[in-house]
């Protein structure tokens, strides 16, 4: 089709949905962010978003990733999903969440600096060598910075296959290569990316599942290891200096305009765009 290209990395091999030797650990990326549907208040001193008794979630994009490797895991593609979450003590209750829609275990690096993606991407690094994945999935960014960054960074420092954006993934039956579907300006693209890789999630993706009641109970029995940025011997500290943080300027209202002669007397001598 004219706004579809196939685009092969490496030798190509068949793809399916299922039909391997369930060997391959995946490690899924989680973050909790304020929710979706909060109302975000800036702080008075214009330092930062205040999250003082605000809900907080899972992000997004995150969901679409757990929900992703646990597919895998369904379809006999994956042995084990792995979560992993980094920030304060609060965020164990996102990686239960993880847990309850079908984790097997998570992994919490428990820090209260504020991370940014090269240092969540070493993070990430340092936990990828200790639990030998094939496939990392990560939010293709967070919905509280957009920074759209730690998975590409992650590929790039692991030297590992990417694909970013993806929404639509499948593995192959000898679990030696994925293909990932993603979304272009001119069309769909799909690569074939040569395993380890990491993926970054797009919308279409899937349709995260709700953890039902006896998941989310079960999920309380799951093992969660509390890690540290010292004991994986990476350096959070800050290299960028956020100076302030203001709320957009509110809308101004419309105005019904009876002729265009006065429409371009508005932007000539108002608004000054003509």
């Amino acid at each position: 089709e004219d706004n579809r290209r196939r685009t092969t990395v490496g030798d190509r091999t068949g793809l399916g949905d299922g039909g391997g030797e369930a060997a391959m650990r995946v490690v899924v990326g989680i973050k909790r962010v304020i929710d979706y549907a909060a109302k975000i208040r800036v702080k008075p001193d214009g330092s930062g978003v205040d999250t003082a008794n605000v809900k907080m979630s899972m992000n997004p994009f995150c969901e679409i990733a757990v929900e992703e490797a646990v597919r895998l895991k369904e379809k006999g593609l994956a042995k084990e999903v792995i979560a992993v979450s980094m920030g304060p003590q609060a965020s164990q209750d996102t990686i239960r969440t993880a847990l309850a829609m079908g984790a097997d275990r998570g992994v919490h690096v428990l820090t209260d600096a504020i991370l940014q993606p090269l240092s969540i991407a070493k993070l990430f690094k340092s936990i990828v060598q200790r639990e030998d994945p094939k496939i990392v999935l990560l939010g293709k960014q967070a919905i509280d910075d957009d920074c759209n960054q730690t998975g590409q960074m992650l590929a790039a420092i692991m030297d590992w296959s990417q694909g970013t954006f993806a929404s639509q993934v499948a593995v192959a039956d000898c679990q030696e290569r994925v293909s990932v579907t993603r979304e272009v300006d001119g069309g769909l693209e799909t690569l074939s990316l040569k395993l380890p890789a990491v993926i970054t999630t797009d919308l279409r993706l899937n349709e995260p599942r709700y953890a039902t009641l006896p998941n989310i109970m079960k999920a309380k029995k799951k093992k969660i290891e509390k890690l540290t940025p010292e004991e994986l011997g990476v350096d959070v500290s800050s290299q960028i200096e956020v100076l302030s943080v203001r709320e957009p300027q509110a809308r101004v209202g419309g105005k019904v305009l009876e002729s265009v002669d006065e429409l371009v007397d508005k932007l000539k001598n108002e608004a000054g765009v003509l």
